[in-house]
């Protein structure tokens, strides 16, 4: 894991296992929000403070690909505990390069461990449930790492810019209030409690974007003809209430950033970067859980050794 500018491949390819979850925790920190009750989004930049360069660049490729060494090892400990489970939410304005991230970042991790959920619009029968079900159905079980391309974060974000959409939810128009906002970012806080005190740690990370790279990366869409298929007209549309997201971002942070489940700001101007930050603060949440592979009793032990002179002996 990179500490900065001045490291090399090969002083990065002495760290120990020990040293570079180290390392990963530190420069996780720095993207951490923790408690969220004075966070102000303009305190975050969307441009890393190391310039990595892209991510064909030796340094990059090999700071990714311990990351997502480390990252493999602490998930196979936590397949064979068989006891917590970790919960990665990824939320982001069009082209931050969620797709990307989890692609890059989870390249290393044994599928079976493993699940990656994208959340589009509900479907009917997802509006016929309450606003979290969808996403609860989809948790991941003990052991294994759950990923949610977007969320039911997404009640406070697309449906808080777009009212209509909140309209159409079939709730009880009594239920409709000023404090919907409010009372469902209090709702997501409590949630996650829950969750955290049922054995899954929840992270959240917000890959920030500038409208500026955005844009940049909406015209290589358009130019690139392999990358077409990414364009949506809407996200143009999406474009032009930029400020409004912005703010509703701000709030939803600040209101459901906890020590337990935390919000990582990560610019995101940057892909390579981002990714490195992203690996990051999943094995720093990974090694909060203090994991360790199930010891045997010593009846067991025992046992063990008998089987294994029952096959010695074979002929």
């Amino acid at each position: 894991m990179i500490h900065n500018q001045e490291d090399s491949v090969s002083e990065l390819k002495k760290l120990s296992d020990e040293e570079l979850i180290g390392r990963a925790k530190k420069f996780a920190k720095k993207y951490c929000v923790g408690e969220g009750k004075n966070f102000k989004l303009k305190n975050f930049s969307t441009i890393p403070k190391m310039n990595l360069g892209p991510e064909d660049k030796p340094l990059v490729k090999e700071a990714l690909e311990q990351g997502v060494s480390a990252l493999s090892t602490l998930q196979e400990i936590l397949y064979a505990q068989d006891k917590w489970s970790l919960l990665v939410i990824i939320q982001a304005m069009d082209a931050a390069g969620k797709d990307g991230a989890i692609k890059h970042v989870m390249s290393g991790v044994n599928p079976q461990g493993c699940h990656v959920t994208s959340f589009k619009a509900p479907s009917a029968e997802e509006l016929d449930h309450d606003f979290l079900w969808r996403c609860n159905r989809a948790l991941p079980e003990r052991g294994r790492i759950g990923i949610f391309n977007r969320s039911y974060y997404e009640e406070v974000l697309v449906v808080r810019v777009h009212e209509a959409i909140l309209h159409n939810q079939k709730l009880p128009p009594q239920l409709i209030t000023k404090k919907i906002w409010e009372e469902r970012l209090e709702d997501i806080r409590n949630y996650e409690k829950y969750l955290d005190r049922n054995g899954t740690k929840v992270i959240k990370i917000f890959l920030h974007v500038s409208k500026e790279e955005q844009k940049r990366r909406f015209i290589e869409r358009i130019d690139q003809q392999d990358k077409n298929w990414k364009f949506n007209s809407g996200d143009i549309k999406e474009r032009n209430h930029w400020d409004t997201y912005m703010r509703a971002y701000e709030e939803m942070i600040r209101k459901t950033s906890t020590k337990k489940s935390p919000w990582y700001v990560v610019p995101a101007d940057n892909k390579s970067y981002a990714r490195i930050a992203i690996a990051a603060a999943m094995i720093k949440a990974l090694d909060e859980m203090n994991l360790a592979y199930p010891t045997l009793a010593p009846e067991e032990m025992a046992q063990l050794m008998e089987m294994k002179e029952v096959l010695l002996q074979e002929k």
